[in-house]
């Protein structure tokens, strides 16, 4: 009788060792793909909730979130929140806002980025106002003038977050504005209000700033003219 060459793998063994090769590189793969502004605004958005949970500290949250937007890969943004209990960014979209027809034109999008870095970052004049935007000031400053922007959904949401920075927003005087934000060593001053009428837009200013400013208020005199005007 031949003897069994026991050094080959059986069947079974070759597909177990297939398996356990192509595992790691699918998954080298996913951590090289690179990442699109709504990858990470979803994981800001999971550091924001663990900063309000207690889960970080101000100063946790502050060096992840600045990491946050300098990443280029899904690989540099899972690491971000592998301890936190979303464990990674989720694969969903993000939910949508109110638009001001909701049968017609859905409010979704990726959000927009405003960084500052030891340096400054502006958004003004004519433009068109995304559902989210996020705005990060680190030794730096962001301005925001909505004075004269196009509203094309109801309900805008501002993240702002300030270390050692500030983030100055101009709103106009006709519309309603809400604050969610805190400040941590330093300021969050938005002046909250509901205009009267019911169709006029709604910005929401979230976020935090720690050892800077965050700042909203209306600027004297500048109304939005046509709330659905595009340009």
């Amino acid at each position: 009788m031949d003897a069994v060459d026991k050094s080959s793998p059986s069947p079974e063994e070759r597909v177990s060792l297939t398996k356990a090769g192509t595992a790691p590189a699918a998954g080298a793969a996913g951590a090289a793909l690179r990442a699109s502004d709504a990858d990470r605004d979803r994981t800001a958005e999971i550091l924001r909730e663990a900063l309000a949970e207690g889960r970080l500290t101000a100063e946790e949250h502050a060096e992840r979130i600045g990491a946050v937007y300098e990443a280029r890969t899904h690989g540099e943004l899972e690491p971000l929140v592998h301890d936190l209990p979303t464990g990674r960014t989720p694969a969903a979209g993000p939910a949508p806002v109110r638009p001001y027809d909701a049968s017609v034109r859905p409010g979704t999008g990726a959000a927009e980025n405003l960084v500052a870095v030891f340096g400054g970052a502006t958004r003004k004049g004519r433009w068109r106002v995304r559902p989210r935007m996020n705005a990060f000031a680190l030794f730096g400053g962001v301005e925001i003038d909505l004075t004269e922007a196009v509203f094309q959904q109801r309900e805008v949401v501002i993240n702002a977050c300030a270390v050692f920075g500030g983030v100055d927003i101009k709103l106009p005087e006709n519309i309603s504005v809400r604050c969610t934000g805190t400040g941590v060593f330093g300021g969050f001053d938005v002046k909250a209000g509901k205009d009267p009428d019911p169709e006029a837009p709604v910005v929401v200013v979230t976020g935090f700033a720690f050892f800077g400013g965050v700042e909203a208020r209306p600027k004297r005199g500048k109304r939005l003219k046509d709330l659905r005007a595009a340009n």
